[in-house]
């Protein structure tokens, strides 16, 4: 008796990976997520990890709609920058193809006039 390996389909095509953020990634967003959490401004996030982008959301309250999305599209990467910041109302803050260079308008959030 020969054992012989199944052919494939001819048009099978792999189901696409997850997109998901690296360590590096999480870590410069986590470092942010937690600075804001001590200044009292943020209190929750959630992650998704989908198919052609991942996410990271904020909310202030775990019951409302996300204050910020930080996306990640590794499609956009040659034309307008893979990372993006896109606000409650669905505006894009900022989009970029450094992280921490997108990362800095979230900051100045918590640079604060003392009186």
């Amino acid at each position: 008796m020969t054992v012989q390996t199944p052919t494939p389909f001819p048009h099978a095509t792999p189901a696409p990976e997850q997109v998901a953020f690296d360590r590096h990634e999480l870590m410069a967003i986590l470092g942010l997520y937690g600075r804001m959490v001590a200044a009292g401004e943020w209190r929750d996030y959630a992650l998704s990890f989908l198919r052609e982008m991942a996410v990271f959301s904020v909310f202030r309250r775990s019951s409302e709609n996300p204050l910020y999305r930080i996306e990640k599209h590794p499609r956009l990467r040659g034309r307008q920058g893979m990372y993006c910041i896109i606000s409650m109302d669905g505006q894009i803050l900022k989009r970029g193809h450094e992280l921490p260079g997108v990362l800095r308008i979230l900051e100045r959030k918590l640079i604060r006039p003392v009186d």
